[in-house]
């Protein structure tokens, strides 16, 4: 009863926008409909006098004018192509296992069964449509029903939508967890098949693609003027049937969730506790582990793995989530794809595409990295250059080398000279903003700070900012300087230093499971072989704007205070391996992290705090003493 009601719901609403459809339409052949009654009435000689010619004569050129602006609107919004979100198509010969499960899941739920399978790198699936022109050919199994059927044969005979699921979902559920997950959504596909909501999402998405193109930069005059035209009207249209069309979509949500129940309800209740689990995973991995290394023109080809990692990580850690680990003895769902690895790394360079705004693919500036070389490629060359900036920009304020180091005529890189400088002298006050008006982002973030710390917080934030406006683009520098938030992050601070947390080492994913065939121990391979692309297929690269990439940047810009924090931490780092024997390593919940002795080091970024607000030196040099790092040694910088 409530899978009718749902439908029916959805149908009705369909209807109110093809009916605001048909007012346009209309509305547009008015004019030309007045125009031939007057016409017609001069041809048989009742309409006729001076009054009925002038208006025939008025009438009659706006009456061609509006038929024709209704037909370039109609063209516009039939032509234009409607936004496709960025995913990797697979095939079924790369999937035949999965292809098989969507379809048996289908059957069950008595719907159509999805035109094809693609996967995204988040935490997410929908049902996305891909009729379009633009999109592509349909299946071949579409072309195949009608034998002659003519040049475009799959008109008659809806095409289904497209399976879109996160791909970090094929890795850390399990088989019956990702069946119980896509039930009320592959539900979708039976509402979906309505020859009135088709139609009616249709004219919605014709709407919204019309809009984008008019709202397109880089036209000539003539051009934009015209479009602008073609722009108002689709917004229009689009606010008038935009509360219609939402009801729509409710009620066909409604409608699949009411016709899921009857599948694997209660394994649903439990999968959906692996849904949040793994978008948290995924979340903390992007931003703690993957940043650094994409802001190092590294890309981490083996994510989804990770992210299994990072869970196994977490049932280590946390009590409550000790019941999850046992889960990995069960079959994954990745062993439903022919080449998990390979789908595995065009996953990974796809979410650096999205979330970091890198190249499409590998290059020298831009080369995948495996888990097992992340310490040494990512996060001790991320602490020596950060180290490095930081001694240029004191040797750029004049400020001399530390007495006593082994190099003090020639400016020896020693944390001894950073720790002397920030150390707050005798009468130095914290610095506060001078100007009365409410201060910039940075300024207040400095409020409260040592003036010591200030000036080389501004200096350090100047200096990456010309290092980002003189260096050519490259994707270690495109999301250091997109300050918007992100829409898929949490509040993770942006420091990939050591963690505080309770000391462990970084575990690569079990071995116990499947999943290892994408390993993150494994050896990347070329990111260009690694899309299974059907041969039917375009370019999905081709299908989506990639001009205003990162489309989801994971964090805003780093504040002064923040960068500072960084890279005195980055200095601390570069000390405690060159003289104290530490060496780097990855924690998957906290990303780059500095180990000693083979454990975690823990309570530093305390006592780094504790030196750029108060200019108390005191409490780190005493943890320096306790393990061992000697300030006065100069460091390898890069």
């Amino acid at each position: 009863m409530g899978v009718e009601a749902g439908a029916q719901a959805a149908r009705s609403r369909a209807l109110v926008v093809l009916r605001m459809r048909s007012r346009a339409l209309a509305v547009a052949l008015l004019p030309a409909a007045v125009a031939v009654i007057l016409l017609a009435g001069a041809g048989t000689g009742r309409l006729v006098g001076p009054g009925w010619d002038a208006a025939r004569w008025i009438l009659t050129p706006v009456a061609v004018l509006v038929l024709l602006a209704a037909s370039g609107i109609a063209l516009v919004v039939a032509r234009a192509r409607p936004a496709m979100s960025p995913t990797i198509p697979i095939a079924e010969e790369a999937a035949p296992d999965l292809y098989r499960m969507v379809r048996d899941l289908a059957d069950r739920l008595d719907v159509p069964a999805p035109s094809a399978i693609a996967l995204t790198p988040d935490c997410d699936s929908w049902l996305e449509d891909r009729t379009h022109r633009a999109h592509g050919p349909p299946p071949a199994e579409e072309h195949e029903d009608i034998a002659g059927g003519g040049r475009h044969p799959h008109r008659r005979h809806p095409v289904a939508p497209v399976l879109v699921i996160g791909s970090p979902f094929l890795w850390w559920m399990r088989v019956g967890e990702l069946r119980a997950v896509l039930a009320p959504v592959v539900a979708g596909t039976g509402p979906s098949a309505h020859p009135d909501i088709a139609a009616a999402r249709r004219f919605v998405r014709g709407l919204d693609a019309a809009v984008a193109v008019a709202s397109a930069p880089e036209r000539g005059p003539v051009s934009r003027a015209v479009l602008a035209g073609v722009g108002w009207v689709a917004r229009l249209l689009l606010r008038s049937c935009r509360v219609h069309a939402a009801e729509m979509e409710r009620g066909v949500a409604a409608a699949a969730a009411e016709r899921a129940q009857a599948v694997d309800y209660g394994l649903r209740i439990v999968a959906q506790e692996q849904v949040g689990l793994a978008y948290a995973g995924w979340d903390r991995l992007l931003t703690r582990v993957a940043l650094p290394a994409w802001r190092m023109g590294r890309w981490p080809s083996r994510l989804d793995a990770g992210v299994v990692a990072a869970l196994t990580e977490l049932s280590r850690r946390d009590r409550l989530a000790e019941g999850f680990a046992s889960r990995l003895g069960e079959r994954p769902a990745c062993d439903l794809l022919e080449e998990p690895g390979a789908v595995d790394e065009a996953a990974s360079l796809l979410a650096a595409r999205l979330f970091h705004g890198g190249p499409a693919g590998p290059g020298p500036d831009w080369s995948p990295v495996g888990w097992s070389e992340y310490p040494e490629e990512v996060v001790d060359r991320k602490w020596r250059i950060d180290a490095a900036r930081l001694h240029r920009v004191l040797d750029a304020m004049g400020v001399r080398p530390a007495p006593g180091s082994t190099a003090p005529h020639t400016g020896g890189p020693t944390l001894s000279r950073v720790l002397d400088h920030l150390t707050d002298q005798a009468g130095e006050t914290p610095f506060t903003p001078r100007s009365p008006e409410p201060p910039p982002d940075d300024e207040e973030d400095l409020s409260g700070t040592t003036p010591r710390s200030a000036t080389l917080a501004a200096r350090l934030s100047a200096e990456l900012s010309r290092e980002e406006a003189t260096a050519t683009p490259s994707p270690s520098t495109a999301a250091t300087s997109t300050a918007a938030t992100a829409a898929t992050a949490t509040a993770a601070p942006s420091t990939p230093g050591p963690s505080t947390t309770a000391p462990t080492t970084a575990a690569p994913p079990p071995t116990s499971s499947p999943a290892t065939a994408a390993s993150p121990v494994t050896q990347a391979t070329p990111a260009t072989q690694a899309t299974p692309v059907t041969p039917a297929t375009p370019d999905p690269a081709a299908l989506w704007d990639d001009r205003t990439l990162p489309l989801f940047p994971l964090q805003p810009r780093r504040t002064a205070r923040e960068l500072l924090a960084d890279h005195l931490t980055a200095m601390i780092c570069c000390a405690a391996m060159d003289t104290a024997g530490a060496t780097p390593g990855l924690d998957w919940l906290d990303g780059p992290t500095l180990l000693h002795n083979g454990e975690r080091t823990a309570d530093l970024a305390p006592k780094v705090l504790t030196l750029i607000e108060d200019g108390d030196s005191t409490p780190l040099r005493a943890w320096l003493a306790e393990l061992g790092i000697r300030p006065e040694k100069p460091v390898r910088l890069v």
